[in-house]
């Protein structure tokens, strides 16, 4: 069985629909553990109430952000984890933690990369740039911010009466299907990279699951 550790600094909603289709299709995999930098942060709350060991790390308590890190690395060798999800984790992993962790680092943006990247509010980002279409996107992690390859991405309307909290909501409410689609695909072997594209096994794979 694969271990998942899952990184979030807010509420956790992406982690909450992880754990309940793991637990719902019977994924061989597990969420072990669940790491913060906010001592707040409601994905704590969420790891206390699924029984999921939770760590509250503070990057103020240490001289430099390797330091911090290697802490971060201490927990998840403890906990054996083969796979790393991003849900709202707002701190960028440097190189030599995701080189420590290639290929096996997931992260989700609210728009359809390349388009914000980068953004700390694609959503915002969308409205005011008067796009007709934005979205949701599932990419491994590299070196870059929001740069690594593309695992699934879909599409979400805007509407002319969107504002930034209805729009939110829709992008969430596709992210809530399409990032536990794509741990699963990493969990059951069939996502194979291939420089900038991720191929999919196609066997019983469904874009619409």
């Amino acid at each position: 069985m694969l271990n998942i550790a899952v990184f979030c600094s807010g509420k956790g909603t992406n982690l909450q629909a992880i754990i309940k289709t793991i637990h719902e299709k019977d994924i061989e995999a597990k969420v072990s553990l669940i790491i913060s930098d906010k001592e707040k942060a409601y994905c704590l709350e969420r790891a206390k109430h699924a029984k999921i060991r939770a760590i509250f790390v503070n990057p103020k308590n240490f001289p430099s952000k390797q330091k911090f890190e290697n802490r971060i690395i201490g927990y998840l060798k403890e906990e054996n984890i083969g796979l790393i999800v991003l849900a709202g984790f707002m701190r960028m992993l440097s190189p030599f933690f995701v080189q420590n962790y290639s290929n096996k680092i997931l992260n989700i943006h609210p728009s359809l990369l390349p388009a914000f990247k980068g953004s700390a509010n694609a959503v915002a980002d969308a409205l005011d740039y008067g796009m007709k279409i934005t979205g949701t996107t599932v990419h491994f992690v590299d070196e870059k911010l929001d740069n690594g390859p593309i695992v699934l991405q879909r599409a979400v309307e805007i509407a002319e009466n969107d504002n930034e909290d209805s729009l939110r909501q829709k992008i969430q409410q596709q992210e809530h299907i399409l990032y536990p689609l794509a741990i699963q695909l990493f969990v059951e072997g069939r996502l194979k990279i291939e420089g900038r594209r991720v191929e999919i096994n196609p066997e019983n794979y469904n874009p619409q699951d």
